[in-house]
């Protein structure tokens, strides 16, 4: 037993240094070199942590783990014929969607080709405006002696050069169903619509084919100086028809079937 004086002496130490021994022995463990113990504990957390990664990666393989080889060949095949299966939908699709391209494609030419058609009519029908090189033909008859015959020999020359929209005075729309006629007074009528003088003729086709058409030996220059009249013609490379003919319906022809 220890003398009174010497647990007296222990119950008064200071307990700082025994603290301090402590921190002292933490920091020479971190500072140590691991032991052999403590290498054979990390291994095995580290078998431990392998082993559980790789039991959760073949865990969806578990229902084929107690399959017979019979069954796995028969779900090798099962799935083998899938495949073939959504392989041959996949062609037939694709070959489809080209179809339906091609078609697509067809009809869509088969539009592009019906408006040209249309708008190619509604020229030669007179019915809408039209904008191109041409010719303006201007015919002084101060005698007023050029009249119906003339102004339609004019006509037909100058659609035999080409041209492909005719008008007058920029009034009156000269198209295949056109007329011209004289009046007692000397009046002329295109259409029944009396056109004045000097007459104004507005073609457009080919400028310079158009211009021959008129200035050459015999034609409507000639046949107009000898009626004591005069022709001027001017090409331009932007000429407006702006007058439209009347639709017609057909009175006596049907289409063919």
């Amino acid at each position: 037993m220890s003398a009174p004086w010497a647990r007296a002496a222990m119950a008064d130490r200071d307990p700082a240094p025994d603290t301090a021994k402590a921190w002292a022995r933490v920091r020479h463990a971190f500072r140590a070199r691991p032991s052999r113990g403590q290498w054979v504990v990390a291994a095995l957390f580290l078998l431990l942590g392998f082993a559980a990664v790789t039991q959760v990666r073949s865990a969806n393989d578990d229902q084929y783990t107690g399959m017979r080889r019979d069954e796995l060949v028969t779900l090798l095949q099962t799935l083998d014929g899938a495949d073939d299966r959504l392989t041959q939908q996949r062609s037939e699709l694709a070959a489809t969607q080209r179809s339906l391209q091609q078609d697509s494609e067809r009809n869509q030419a088969a539009v592009e080709e019906t408006r040209r058609a249309a708008d190619a009519l509604a020229i030669l029908a007179g019915t809408v405006p039209v904008v191109g090189p041409g010719v303006v033909i201007t015919v002084e008859d101060p005698d007023e002696t050029v009249g119906a015959s003339t102004l339609l020999n004019a006509i037909e020359e100058l659609r035999d050069a080409g041209a492909e929209s005719i008008q007058v005075n920029g009034v009156v729309r000269v198209v295949a169903q056109s007329y011209v006629t004289d009046s007692s007074n000397g009046v002329v009528r295109i259409d029944g619509r009396e056109v004045k003088r000097p007459f104004v003729i507005e073609a457009i086709g080919d400028s310079h084919t158009l211009d021959q058409a008129v200035v050459f030996r015999g034609g409507l220059a000639d046949q107009v100086e000898a009626l004591g009249g005069e022709v001027n013609v001017e090409q331009t490379d932007a000429l407006e028809v702006t007058a439209l003919a009347e639709e017609r319906e057909a009175e006596y022809a049907r289409p063919a079937r």
